[in-house]
């Protein structure tokens, strides 16, 4: 939904395809917030996970792209916050049922993994793909209660 502040981040190993996905962002008409990193020297993907799951949960963005070398470190880093349901996706299936299922706020790639043309598409789809709620929601308010 274009108007919509989006977050994206990503560590050394994403650099390229966060480049693009931020660009498709502003094309459809998003405020982007990049959070870095903005050069190929090697930083730890916690760092730009915790600064995106930040900014969703203090409200600076509604949605979030994340991308590192697999997509996979970084999600678990962005997860550590309880505002935050990050789904590593590899396709606009995923992406897709990220959203419709889990109602997950972030989207992360792998660059070393997923095509850029893919990545694209999927971001596209995971915007656009609204939450079934239904027999879902229940499941997605267990996961911000506390274990017990």
């Amino acid at each position: 939904m274009a108007g919509q502040t989006v977050a994206i981040a990503c560590d050394h190993a994403g650099l390229n395809l966060k480049s693009q996905l931020k660009a498709d962002l502003e094309e459809a008409g998003y405020d982007v917030l990049d959070l870095g990193t903005d050069g190929p020297d090697s930083v730890d993907y916690p760092d730009f996970g915790y600064a995106l799951a930040n900014a969703i949960a203090d409200g600076r963005a509604e949605r979030g792209v994340l991308v590192c070398g697999s997509g996979i470190g970084i999600s678990i880093a962005a997860n550590r916050n309880p505002a935050v349901r990050a789904a590593p996706v590899t396709n606009s299936l995923t992406a897709k049922l990220a959203r419709q299922h889990n109602d997950a706020n972030v989207v992360c790639f792998g660059e070393r993994l997923v095509g850029s043309e893919i990545a694209r598409d999927a971001m596209k789809v995971f915007l656009e793909t609204e939450f079934e709620g239904g027999r879902h929601a229940r499941r997605v308010d267990k996961l911000a209660a506390p274990q017990t």
